[in-house]
């Protein structure tokens, strides 16, 4: 930093304030100051930095190690609000054990990040990660996870409400549910909610069949639906469940949507290209990163403001997959 300050012909305080985009810094000065950097290829030590100001400017954010859609997604709202706001993303991936959790969040914490984002269901391992957490500001994005100083999602129970009443309106005298891992909140919502409407219809409620949210599953429990001929419409805790659905009714020679109507959640990109074009729930998986970010960045600027949750209604979209029961 000095030898930028003889360079520009300034004080090593001046390019302090320019490189921490002081406001009270002359534009001549700042770009005579910020050409000097460039000249000699001067990089701030951010480590030497964080000492002085007690922050690391590094978010820390915890996933699953999976290839599902949904992480990709939210990894990269996450790294694309994290970039705006002028900091990086430390990642760690993690399995459900217990065990692997806490090892993860502990890495997060050693590494001095200045907040955590939890994107997985933590399950047993809550009440650990709790502890770990308990000084650093900390949102989590599976409410099931009981950590952290804000929930940010969508709403599961308005996902479900929304897909089961359409099913219904079409004439369906009940809908089965394929539905999501049992240690996933998300999942358990959709399920309690999928419940709730058949019942607040006067509707049969079918038992459930659960899959793990990979396209396999959701074919294995489509190929027992396909061989139910009282089935005609079910609703697919995720589009990429779905997908296998359908392959299997169609192996099975059960059409779609003239003798069964499926609905997927999330409405992930290739759900508009599926065959038939998947009905869905729109749930942006890279809008709940950026809000997650913003919700930390805001706990970590003033850690005693209020917590409320943050969750956005999802929506139906209408496609190909769906239509009226057949008839008789």
């Amino acid at each position: 930093m000095r030898d930028v300050a003889a360079a520009a012909g300034v004080s090593a305080q001046t390019v302090s304030r320019v490189l921490s985009d002081h406001p009270n810094v002359q534009e001549a000065t700042r770009r005579r100051v910020m050409e000097a950097v460039e000249e000699l290829g001067y990089r701030r030590n951010n480590t030497a930095r964080a000492l002085v100001t007690g922050q690391s400017k590094t978010i820390g954010v915890l996933t699953l190690a999976t290839n599902y859609y949904s992480r990709s997604s939210l990894a990269l709202g996450v790294e694309l609000a994290a970039r705006e706001a002028g900091y990086t993303v430390n990642s760690v991936t993690s399995s459900l054990s217990v065990q692997a959790l806490t090892d993860a969040v502990s890495r997060l914490v050693l590494q001095g990040v200045d907040g955590i984002i939890i994107a997985a269901p933590l399950q047993e391992a809550a009440s650990k990660v709790r502890q770990l957490t308990a000084r650093i500001p900390t949102v989590n994005t599976d409410g099931s996870s009981g950590v952290g100083d804000g929930l940010v999602g969508v709403d599961q129970d308005v996902a479900a409400v929304l897909a089961t009443k359409h099913l219904l309106n079409l004439g369906h005298k009940t809908v089965w549910h394929v539905a999501g891992p049992r240690d996933w909140s998300d999942a358990a919502i959709r399920m309690e909610s999928w419940r709730r409407t058949l019942a607040e219809a006067g509707c049969e409620i079918p038992p459930e069949l659960r899959g793990d949210w990979s396209p396999e599953s959701g074919y294995r429990n489509g190929l027992i639906l396909g061989r139910m001929p009282e089935v005609t419409a079910i609703l697919v805790a995720s589009d990429e469940m779905a997908f296998g659905v359908i392959r299997a009714l169609s192996e099975l020679g059960r059409r779609i949507p003239e003798d069964v109507s499926v609905v997927g959640i999330d409405d992930i990109d290739l759900a508009a290209y599926s065959n038939p074009p998947l009905t869905t729930i729109r749930q942006s998986f890279e809008d709940t990163g950026r809000r997650a970010v913003l919700h930390l960045l805001a706990q970590i600027a003033d850690p005693d403001m209020e917590n409320l949750p943050e969750l956005v209604e999802p929506t139906l979209v209408v496609r190909a997959s769906t239509a009226p029961p057949p008839a008789g």
